[in-house]
């Protein structure tokens, strides 16, 4: 029997318009500007999603990117993000060589955001870091994933839970320059027939799933930011560990709100361990600045203290010609993300709200001048630095 196709393929798209009714969720619903960004945002989940759909499936896996600066939602600028299908019942070799950054992590999971109406808790949730099980920078290894561990079997394994459908995986680089991305490849072990072609109906199927990623995704994601909104408010800071996130790792997200004449000070110890640490600045949707072209993280390697040890950073529409500056690429209101990481403490920053004209009477007397020659410098780095890393 043939399936009939619908000659106007808008008809298969109509899940987009959950994305659009998520606008209400948002900070300002009657500002065009944020029904624009809305628009932006539902488009690269949109493109993302033909990733998700069409690229692999569980019996013939292959890496596809997962959040980064053109499939946005939050990525952290210091990772690298790539997920694959996969299925609980099935065993899985993923091989290649380590490379050299800070962390290789690895989730597996029975859902993977934006792929159910409804997260499912428990998530089929397993994790592994690399550098957990000894697996030592720039060294080729091979781990299996499988249910039990294969009869025989001495190497690297990991756990796969039942209902685990999607891996994703972590490259989490603090010096953005030096440091090297691993090269991984992912196989199913079993004997399975090979890859086919999409049926029509297959095909129509996974175009309206695609529709209805993008409200799936700004529905969770908003809830996020809006529950640390909720919560405390302004320029606050609520540290909190998430399920499905690195076991090891603390967040300290915050909202902050600014006048076009003002500056916000962020200010923090830095805990005597602190294998990687880092912040970034998002928009009020959620979604990560600009940070290519833009210096809106930084992080542990790239972060100056203070003379007394402590971390300060300004945020401010305009160079403030200090160290640290976050740039909110022209937002006034917006998200902040730190993250402590297997941190022997986990101190909570604090934000302070001042004039732009006062600014320099708030920081340390020895505060350095950066030239915008030097902050010329330091941007062309990052630019450098950012795009010879593989992000899609």
């Amino acid at each position: 029997m043939t399936t009939p196709i619908n000659p106007d393929i808008l008809h298969y798209l109509s899940g987009l318009h959950g994305a659009v009714d998520n606008l209400k969720d948002t900070w300002h619903p009657e500002d065009p500007a944020y029904r624009a960004d809305l628009y932006r945002q539902t488009m690269t989940s949109l493109s993302y999603a033909y990733f998700m759909y069409f690229h692999a499936d569980a019996e013939h896996p292959d890496w596809a990117p997962l959040w980064n600066p053109v499939y946005t939602l939050q990525p952290n600028p210091d990772d690298i993000y790539v997920q694959s299908p996969i299925r609980g019942d099935l065993t899985y070799r993923v091989s290649g060589n380590r490379g050299t950054c800070k962390i290789l992590s690895f989730t597996t999971q029975a859902a993977l955001s934006g792929t159910v109406d409804q997260m499912p808790v428990p998530n089929g949730h397993n994790e592994l870091d690399t550098n957990d099980i000894g697996i030592g920078l720039g060294e080729d290894f091979e781990i299996i994933f499988s249910q039990k561990r294969p009869e025989g079997y001495t190497g690297h394994w990991a756990p796969l839970h039942p209902a685990a459908r999607g891996m994703y995986l972590r490259y989490r680089m603090y010096d953005w320059a030096n440091e090297r991305d691993p090269q991984l490849s992912i196989e199913c072990l079993d004997q399975v027939a090979p890859k086919p072609r999409l049926t029509p109906q297959q095909i129509l199927d996974r175009i309206e799933q695609m529709a209805r990623f993008p409200a799936r995704k700004t529905k969770l994601y908003n809830a996020m930011q809006n529950a640390v909104k909720q919560s405390v408010g302004f320029n606050v800071f609520q540290p909190v560990r998430y399920p499905g996130a690195l076991v090891k790792q603390v967040y300290w997200p915050a909202c902050f709100q600014f006048d076009a004449d003002e500056a916000l000070i962020i200010e923090t110890e830095i805990p005597k361990r602190a294998p990687y640490w880092n912040v970034q600045l998002n928009d009020p949707m959620f979604n990560a600045l600009e940070y290519v072209y833009r210096l809106s993280s930084t992080n542990g390697a790239m972060a100056r203290l203070s003379s007394d040890g402590r971390y300060r950073a300004v945020i401010a529409l305009e160079d403030p010609g200090v160290p640290n500056w976050l740039d909110p690429a022209g937002y006034t209101e917006g998200g902040i993300y730190g993250r402590w990481y297997d941190c022997d403490s986990e101190p909570t920053p604090t934000i302070k709200r001042v004039k732009l004209k006062d600014l320099r009477a708030n920081l340390p007397a020895d505060t350095p001048v950066v030239t915008a020659e030097e902050r010329r410098e330091e941007l062309a780095r990052r630019v450098r630095a950012c795009q010879r890393r593989r992000r899609w």
